[in-house]
């Protein structure tokens, strides 16, 4: 079935131009292939996040891509941080806030949300 395959995120944005410059930019994702003026899909690890323009951008309004970074996820936050990047504080259960990094309960998780120009929720974690 579909657990044997490949997943990809998908992501909506108003104006690729424009949503380009965030994720080649600001995040420093490299694309694998330019379908301008609709799409751009990018390799990230293993992974690929395909950012199309949509009518409908910003509308989710819960998290719709993470990144894990495991050992370098405080260098990450850094780096994001520097390049402009404004992070979110959610009250979550079970959720202590340490600055901007949310942990979870008696966990080692970590991890931080953020969003693009549209408003996408994007998160990365420790794990």
């Amino acid at each position: 079935m579909l657990g044997d395959h490949n997943v990809a995120a998908t992501l909506p944005v108003a104006d690729l131009a424009r949503a380009r410059e965030f994720y080649e930019g600001t995040l420093g994702l490299k694309p694998d292939q330019v379908m301008e003026p609709e799409a751009v899909l990018y390799g990230s690890g293993q992974s690929r996040l395909l950012v199309y323009r949509s009518d409908f951008a910003g509308t989710n309004e819960a998290t719709a891509a993470s990144w894990v970074a495991a050992d370098a996820f405080d260098a990450e936050v850094a780096k994001l941080r520097e390049s402009g990047v404004t992070f979110e504080r959610y009250d979550l259960p079970d959720t202590t806030l340490e600055g901007d990094v949310h942990v979870l309960g008696d966990t080692d998780m970590r991890s931080v949300w953020f969003k693009d120009l549209d408003g996408n929720i994007l998160n990365l974690s420790n794990q």
